[in-house]
Parts: structure tokens; sequence; C-alpha cells
């Protein structure tokens, strides 16, 4: 598969322009539609709202594109929210932004940063990861081992998965093919060579894009 990012999990972010209230909610999706049933959720849950304004971009290559003004006055809303997303390089992602309008006007320009900077809050907020295929190193360690193991996996920056704690410490990395070899070495001289270590089959990871 070809690596992607997208958004760490799906949230909803509030915030209070001159008055009026903007809602992001941001989703996950596979499908398009799946991302409709979820504009469509929101739209219904916000149905006294003034606007529910939305986007989404679809699949590894991030070729489906779709925006939404909802009423707002034509490229002040739909497009400034995707533009967000693809900034930030990612997929396979929805967002609806909710106003309920307090009042005051905010003209054009106004309603273009209120609008993305509202995705861009909601990103910030909630994080994006980067799924892709790693190789997995199954590791077992003792009490004593496992409590330096923090050290070596921040030099090497990796995150550490479906950590066990029995009569010793079992727990997994992954890392990117070409990775493999080389850290497998440096675990090994970090432990001085008292460690087991074995190399596991591929899979899907979502990696923490700080």
């Amino acid at each position: 598969m070809k690596a992607f990012r997208t958004i760490k999990e799906d949230g909803i972010v509030e915030e209070e322009i001159k008055k009026s209230r903007f809602i992001c909610q941001i989703k996950r999706v596979t499908t398009e539609e799946e991302a409709r049933e979820f504009i469509t959720a929101v739209k219904k849950e916000h149905y006294k709202a003034t606007h529910n304004c939305s986007c989404f971009i679809l699949g590894e290559a991030a070729t489906i594109k779709r925006s939404s003004d909802d009423g707002e006055p034509s490229g002040t809303a739909g497009v400034p929210m995707l533009t967000v997303l693809e900034n930030a390089g990612l997929t396979n992602v929805a967002a609806v932004v909710t106003r309920y309008f307090g009042g005051i006007k905010l003209g054009a320009g106004g309603l273009i940063r209120a609008y993305a900077g509202s995705v861009a809050k909601a990103i910030k907020d909630i994080g994006i990861v980067e799924v892709k295929e790693q190789e997995g190193i199954h590791i077992r360690l003792s009490y004593a081992q496992y409590q330096e193991f923090a050290n070596w996996r921040q030099t090497q920056l990796l995150e550490e998965y479906d950590t066990q704690f029995a009569t010793e410490v079992t727990t997994t990395v992954f890392v990117d093919k070409e990775d493999l070899a080389p850290t497998l070495h440096s675990l090994t001289d970090f432990y001085h060579g008292k460690v087991e270590a074995q190399a596991l089959d591929t899979r899907i990871v979502e990696v923490p894009i700080h």
C-alpha cells in the first residue's frame, strides 16, 4: 500500500469569532458514501444552524475532493476548508464547520479565515498520523531492562505496541523495511547483546506525526 496521512481520530473543536459560533467536526472516512452520511448527520444535528459548510478528501493519492459553502458567499468556506486539508497532506477525512451567526458580518476575508482556521485548529488539537506498512520487531525484556527501554525507543523515535507484563515484558516496535536491520543492530548494542528480539510480519501501522 502507499503511505498516507490522516487525522489521528475523530473530533470536535468549537470557538467563537465575533459572536458567531464555529463548530468543526472532523472524521476519518474511507468512501464518498461514508463522507456524505457524516455530513448529513451533522446537518441533522445542527439543523438550526445558519450554515453547515463541508469538505472531504478520499483515496491514498487524495484524488477525490469535494466541498460545499452551504449558503455562504462562493469560495469563502468549503474551498478554504479543503485547502487546509490539502496543505496538511491529509486524505480519508471529512470536515464540517457549523456556524451559528452572532449578528456581526465577517466579510469575505473574515469568513475565509474563520472557516479555514476552524479546520486548522481541529487538526492541530487532534493530531496527524501516517498510515503505512512497516516491519515488526517483537522484543522480550526483563523488568530491569524494560526500565531502560524508553531511553532506547526515544533515540530511535519509535512507539511501542502490544506491551504485556507477565514474568517478563514483551513489546513490539515497527520500522520501515530499510530500517529493520539497523534497528535490530541498535537494540542489540544498547543491551550489549543480552536481549531477545525477532522480526515479525509486515503490518499496517499508524505513526504519530509530531
